[in-house]
């Protein structure tokens, strides 16, 4: 199953982005870049070596943060399973050059975002590294016993992953409509 962005991405919390750029559902055409975006982070092994082709098939499973410029920035996507309550956040890459900026945080605040428009009950994510940025994004260590069945059975043990999650509201949770900004007067 492929997850698809129907729209330009952009919660309230992150439109407009003037100088900062935005955060897009990637297209087919974005292929070569994500890949390009990816590749450093394949090469030092941060992520499992996927061939230009997968991009090109996956394309719709991504988020691009682009600059003012239209350059891209960063990547990630979301994957969901059908049958499966959770979704998998994978693929989370920012060009070096553009790390320490927000770029990583607008990218995991517009899937997040677009997440919880979705039937899915958290996020999963898995990585190799510190997990910082997850844990600054609300997520929390876990194993993978409740995550998607076959993300979950594909993780190699061998790659040391921390698997993370974050719970997403239930849609009767939210405190005020979907796609309408809170203001100090709404406090009731």
């Amino acid at each position: 199953m492929t997850t698809a962005f129907p729209h330009e991405v952009r919660p309230p919390a992150l439109a407009p982005l003037g100088e900062r750029g935005r955060v897009r559902a990637a297209r087919p055409a974005d292929a070569a870049a994500l890949y390009a975006l990816s590749e450093p982070f394949m090469r030092s092994g941060a992520l499992r070596r996927r061939s230009r082709r997968l991009y090109e098939l996956t394309a719709d499973q991504f988020l691009v943060a682009e600059d003012a410029d239209g350059t891209p920035e960063g990547c990630v996507a979301l994957r969901t399973y059908p049958d499966e309550p959770a979704a998998v956040l994978h693929n989370f890459c920012v060009r070096a050059d553009r790390q320490r900026r927000g770029v990583g945080s607008r990218l995991l605040a517009a899937l997040l975002s677009e997440a919880a428009a979705r039937p899915a009950s958290g996020v999963f994510a898995a990585t190799t590294g510190g997990g910082r940025s997850f844990l600054r994004a609300g997520f929390r260590e876990t194993d993978a016993s409740a995550a998607p069945r076959p993300w979950a059975a594909a993780l190699d043990p061998a790659r040391g992953s921390r698997i993370f999650v974050r719970d997403l509201p239930s849609p009767e949770d939210e405190p005020f409509p979907p796609n309408r900004p809170q203001y100090a007067g709404d406090r009731g």
